[in-house]
């Protein structure tokens, strides 16, 4: 693992007792699955837009670039709300804050199920984005609390889980709903989704006090004095907004260069998300080694995965062959890049985590604007180089960053 390099780390919440009893334990790993399946709540709904990216477009009567703004637009809120959380809430019991922001979560899915126009729909996809920020920069940390220090990698691979297996099985689901009964049928489906992780947060997850607050100014001491933290951050921009890039736009990719049927689209990326939560887990034990070598291993699949699906799928057989590629390479990016920014900020989790939720949501929503203005102004085949173009950047960033630091 990566050492810290920072010299203003504040001291993070105590970890779990080192032995403790068999029940204590089985109930902090309950814990953990409450918290992914928040954390699978919140970004799924962030996400579902890109499953269903032509039907609202169609019935709301805007065009694919500007229904990305549905991914963009709580991507950039997201980024703001997860710094801001952290800070402004600095001193409330954690518990109560995540179930606050799944509830936030509910109104906004409710909203956008009986939303009469994109106007509406757009202002609660905003809403959205506070949901996601504040809770992914609070939960990204709590597998230190919930469990004991043998356990923190397994168990953040479970709760990064849930990121996962929004991009990659959430998604899909959301889109086999909405193509079979709407997809405002798709937004109260999550808005379900969100009331029954606030019942189970409630259930599951002992009360969390805060620990010392965090002040604002805290936040770029970290960036400014911590190395791998910098490095982390960049690497998130570059693997994140290059994948988004592309993958916004992947109904428009599988119908317009792969000539796949709308009714299989579904289906298919159930597919993708079974292999990118393989992905997940993969990348989670690798992690848990070596931070540096699995991110860089990471980029250079998803470097390769997205020129593969330009070139190779422009066939229905090409393009499903291609996306279950591209789907395991993603399926780590989360847990892996998790894993580097607590690697490299061991005293600081909470901050080091809302870091990277900030840029990671940022990346979300420059993906999005940018694969917009690529598909809108170019064509749709250019989103996939144009994201393969920033992985490869990524690459080169994580392969620096390995050889400067070989211990690691």
């Amino acid at each position: 693992m990566m050492a810290s390099t920072g010299t203003t780390e504040a001291a993070g919440p105590a970890p779990a007792a080192a032995d403790p009893s068999p029940g204590s334990l089985v109930r902090g790993w309950m814990a953990v699955c409450a918290v992914a399946l928040g954390i699978f709540a919140v970004m799924t709904t962030e996400l579902t837009p890109v499953g269903l990216l032509r039907p609202i477009g169609a019935t709301l009567a805007v065009s694919d670039g500007a229904a990305g703004l549905m991914v963009t637009g709580p991507g950039l809120v997201a980024a703001v709300a997860a710094p801001t959380t952290i800070v402004v809430l600095g001193r409330v019991d954690r518990r109560a804050v995540l179930a606050l922001l799944l509830g936030v979560l509910v109104a906004a899915n409710l909203i956008s199920a009986l939303a009469p126009d994109f106007a509406v729909l757009l202002a609660a996809r905003l809403l959205v984005g506070v949901s996601i920020g504040g809770f992914w920069a609070i939960a990204g940390s709590l597998a230190l609390r919930l469990v004991p220090q043998r356990h923190v990698a397994a168990a953040t691979s479970v709760v990064f889980g849930g990121v996962a297996a929004a991009s990659v099985l959430g998604v899909p689901l959301a889109t086999v709903l909405g193509d079979l009964a709407g997809w405002r049928a798709a937004f109260a489906g999550l808005g379900g989704l969100g009331a029954a992780a606030v019942v189970l947060l409630f259930l599951l997850v002992p009360r969390l006090p805060a620990s010392e607050p965090i002040r604002l100014g805290q936040l770029p001491a970290l960036v400014r004095s911590n190395a791998g933290v910098r490095v982390g951050i960049a690497l998130t921009v570059l693997l994140v907004t290059g994948h988004f890039t592309a993958f916004t736009y992947v109904r428009p990719l599988l119908g317009d260069v792969s000539g796949m049927p709308a009714g299989i689209m579904g289906g298919l990326l159930l597919g993708y998300g079974a292999v990118g939560i393989a992905g997940n887990f993969l990348a989670g034990a690798g992690a848990g080694r070596n931070a540096r070598s699995t991110v860089l291993a990471i980029a250079i699949a998803l470097t390769a995965a997205l020129p593969v699906f330009a070139l190779a799928g422009t066939t229905p057989l090409g393009g499903g062959a291609a996306l279950l590629l591209w789907g395991l390479a993603y399926g780590g990016v989360s847990v892996g890049l998790q894993s580097w920014m607590i690697a490299a900020a061991p005293r600081a989790a909470e901050a080091a985590t809302a870091l990277f939720v900030c840029a990671f949501n940022a990346a979300i929503a420059s993906g999005a604007l940018v694969g917009g203005l690529v598909v809108d102004t170019l064509t749709v085949p250019g989103a996939p180089w144009a994201g393969a173009a920033l992985t490869l950047l990524g690459a080169a960033v994580a392969l620096g960053a390995r050889r400067r630091s070989p211990s690691t």
